[in-house]
């Protein structure tokens, strides 16, 4: 059995909650009037996503340099919309959150995301992006996105306990990979139901 965690970080995309990149695509290239594939290349090829999410440029400078390089014009706050409606949450994942809350064992969030992004989704009044959520720590304020080791440097120090009593789970191997190589204890998520057995290996029995 592997060491009890004293704190659980969760990923938001794919883990809490699932995304669609491509419909936010189609839904700037309506709002700026490019096509989905232009728009796709530009924020993603491009680098500008990974540049907003690393908290290298904020939403003003992001339209910006995209309208320039797609050669569109467009209101910001409805490309910021547009770009961010995508979420959806992932219900089977609420029993976990609260059975750690029955438990009294303290989790986080530890995310690479933008502002706008974040912005739309406490917009939206999940109750898992509040209450008992202790410690949020997001790469666009980080300044670095996951796996950089400053990310996880950062996330450790909000947690307030050793590495190595931290349980963390992400949708992308080397995400967790980054994870373990700062001394974390950490699995790739694949579905709601293998997480719970990976807390019950690790003593934390949800009653889920």
């Amino acid at each position: 059995m592997a060491r009890r965690p004293e704190f659980i970080f969760f990923d938001l995309g794919n883990v809490l909650f699932s995304f669609d990149r491509s419909r936010a695509f189609r839904q700037m290239a309506a709002a700026c009037g490019a096509t989905a594939d232009v728009v796709e290349d530009v924020v993603m090829a491009g680098g500008l996503q990974a540049d907003l999410e690393a908290g290298r440029i904020d939403w003003p400078a992001f339209h910006a340099e995209f309208s320039r390089r797609t050669r569109t014009r467009s209101d910001p706050a409805a490309l910021g919309r547009a770009a961010s409606d995508m979420f959806t949450l992932k219900a089977d994942m609420i029993p976990v959150l609260a059975g750690l809350e029955r438990i009294h064992c303290p989790y986080g969030i530890l995310s690479n995301t933008c502002g706008i992004h974040w912005d739309h989704l406490r917009a939206g009044g999940w109750a898992c992006l509040s209450g008992a959520v202790s410690r949020i720590v997001l790469s666009f304020e980080v300044g670095a996105a996951k796996p950089d080791a400053r990310i996880f440097e950062a996330a450790a120090a909000a947690a307030g306990v050793a590495p190595e009593l931290i349980f963390f789970t992400d949708d992308l191997p080397e995400h967790v990979a980054g994870a373990r190589a700062a001394g974390w204890d950490a699995e790739i998520f694949t579905s709601t139901p293998d997480l719970l057995a990976a807390l019950h290996d690790r003593g934390l029995n949800l009653g889920v």
